[in-house]
């Protein structure tokens, strides 16, 4: 039988006196005078299956009432901090489209080194008045498989060590919206009866971070009411696969945090 863990709060207090100095950021001036937004990413990956190809493309405005010269692009590739001028921006706003080929070239990189995982750092670098600085907005764009809906429906194999279940259970999406998920079965593994659900899952478009509601799966279960998951992962849109950290509760009170992992039934 599963069972709850003891309900109650522990307060801990701890205090850490940090001391620091102003340091000079190496990168220059940051985040200071006119500090710009990004907004509508979309593409947000480059997509490793026609990587020269691929883009980005995102809008880059500045808030009301404040006014720069310009704005330029540094790109870095995963934690090399090349900082290399790929786009320059006269006005605001301003829609940018970055095509991966271009930055691998401006970066000196080919084709055959970049790999899924890879990660590409856009920085914003602002000049008011002649002075540049260099902004906290960061965008981070990882190499990956473009979004492909057939690979998050049909027949999944879950495990998970820690919650002790294996099996098989179903993905649908939702007809007018195929980022949005629901997974019939969980409860099923349990040798339950799943009389509520489906749980819902939503993929985020651009990161593919993927986020559960928490929801009700079962009326009854190992003697306690309302089994409900809710949680967070990530999603492979090359494989299809799920790495989900569910938190697992019922009325009565949580069983805690586990990890479940879900890979497409060939």
């Amino acid at each position: 039988m599963k069972k709850i863990k003891t309900l109650g709060v522990v307060a801990t207090f701890i205090l850490i006196i940090f001391g620091c100095s102003k340091l000079k950021d190496p990168a220059g001036t940051r985040n200071v005078g006119v500090v710009p937004a990004i907004s509508n990413v979309a593409p947000g990956i480059f997509d490793s299956k026609d990587l020269v190809n691929s883009y980005v493309q995102f809008v880059v405005d500045l808030p009301a009432g404040t006014q720069a010269d310009g704005a330029v692009i540094e790109a870095s590739y995963n934690a090399n901090s090349e900082r290399i001028q790929v786009a320059a921006i006269t006005t605001f706003p301003s829609t940018v489209k970055l095509v991966c080929g271009d930055v691998l070239q401006k970066l000196g990189l080919i084709r055959d080194s970049i790999s899924n995982g890879d990660v590409f750092t856009l920085e914003l670098v602002t000049t008011v008045n002649g002075v540049a600085y260099r902004s906290n907005t960061v965008l981070f764009i990882s190499v990956a498989c473009a979004f492909d809906k057939n690979l998050t429906v049909g027949s999944y194999h879950s495990v998970s060590a820690s919650w002790n279940t294996s099996g098989n259970v179903t993905f649908t999406d939702d007809p007018n919206n195929p980022y949005t998920i629901f997974v019939a079965g969980l409860e099923t593994l349990d040798n339950l009866i799943e009389d509520k659900g489906p749980l819902v899952m939503h993929i985020d478009p651009v990161t593919y971070a993927v986020k559960a509601d928490k929801t009700v799966l079962a009326t009854d279960a190992f003697g306690y009411h309302n089994i409900a998951y809710s949680g967070s992962g990530t999603y492979n849109s090359c494989d299809g696969s799920f790495a989900m950290t569910f938190d697992i509760s019922v009325d009565e009170g949580d069983f805690g945090n586990f990890g479940f992992t879900m890979t497409k039934n060939p």
